[in-house]
């Protein structure tokens, strides 16, 4: 089997190669991102795991440098949305248009690809635009295809999201309904950095310093590691773990905690457990390990959950979040 430059005999020969270059791109991104290294695993093991990620932080954090700098290590096509009010559907997608023949004057539809048709795309701000344009964007999340005028195309592969929102400034703006935020698979929080990052981001930032990144993976290697992740044997107890702590998470369960019963309206769903293990996968041979333990599935709780477990008036009175009953049940289980 062969990959570019890369040659691989079995599985456990790539999973080495994959931990060492996961180690090349994240020495290569600290060339640009300073700190967030949580932040940066976390959109790794979602990218290998074919998964998708939706990042709330306020602006300024470096956001949008963060998913470039991760398009170029990688090699892949990098393209960025700006959504807002006034977006249409087929101004992500793509259009058809009437080409004129020059010389026998027929006219003929051509499709003009949107910014969908790029391999990491950054869709900034999605909660400003209306349903109609959110919901073409998560179509085409899950089926990876988009369709014209009765025409399927097919987006290009590897293909991932990283959707943003700003957790202030919330007037006018369309919140993604929980249905549609269960499709992604992680989210994410950025939070702000510490005094020390924030002193070397500015002197990087105020200098002549230009990073000069290396491409670390091609596109068909990435390919080759998400198929990968898929072959990892996972033991039946971890299994267990993962689909026991979305159970928990449902009220209406039977051996669900008492605090879930007072503070939680819906819990997860079974989309929770598959991404558990999903992570617990790619996060286990990105280390360089064979099999993922419940220590992985631990490390993907919070990001999974997050978003797919609904708090009630109750839990709103006494200031309990979604966070505060995830760590909560990670404790007791």
């Amino acid at each position: 089997m062969k990959s570019g430059s890369l040659e691989i005999n079995n599985e456990v020969e790539l999973v080495e190669k994959l931990s060492e270059k996961i180690k090349e791109v994240k020495s290569e991104i600290a060339k640009v991102i300073i700190g967030q290294e949580q932040i940066i695993d976390q959109l790794l093991v979602s990218l290998f795991s074919k998964g998708h990620c939706l990042l709330v932080g306020v602006p300024g954090l470096a956001k949008t440098l963060l998913i470039k700098t991760v398009a170029e290590v990688m090699d892949l096509k990098f393209s960025r949305i700006q959504f807002t009010p006034d977006l249409m559907p087929s101004d992500i997608t793509g259009t058809e248009i009437i080409d004129e023949d020059p010389v026998t004057k027929k006219r003929n539809f051509r499709f003009v690809s949107g910014p969908l048709f790029a391999n990491i795309i950054l869709a900034d701000e999605i909660n400003r635009t209306p349903p109609k344009t959110q919901a073409a964007l998560l179509e085409a999340m899950q089926e990876h295809r988009v369709t014209a005028a009765g025409v399927t195309y097919n987006l290009p592969q590897p293909f991932f999201v990283l959707a943003t929102q700003n957790p202030i400034e919330q007037e006018g703006t369309y919140p993604l309904p929980e249905a549609q935020l269960d499709r992604f698979m992680f989210n994410l929080w950025l939070d702000y950095p510490s005094f020390v990052e924030e002193k070397k981001v500015v002197e990087t930032t105020t200098s002549q310093y230009e990073a000069k990144l290396q491409k670390i993976l091609s596109a068909e290697e990435i390919i080759y590691f998400q198929d990968l992740v898929r072959k990892v044997p996972v033991a039946d107890n971890v299994i267990d773990f993962a689909v026991k702590v979305a159970s928990l998470t449902r009220p209406n369960s039977n051996g669900s905690p008492q605090f879930i019963k007072e503070w939680i309206t819906w819990g997860a769903g079974p989309r929770a457990s598959q991404y558990m293990i999903l992570a617990a996968k790619t996060k286990s041979i990105i280390e360089g390990r064979y099999s993922p333990n419940i220590d992985d599935v631990r490390f993907a709780m919070l990001p999974v959950l997050r978003h797919r477990i609904i708090t009630n008036f109750s839990a709103e009175a006494e200031g309990v979040k979604s966070v505060d009953v995830i760590e909560r049940l990670s404790n007791e289980v």
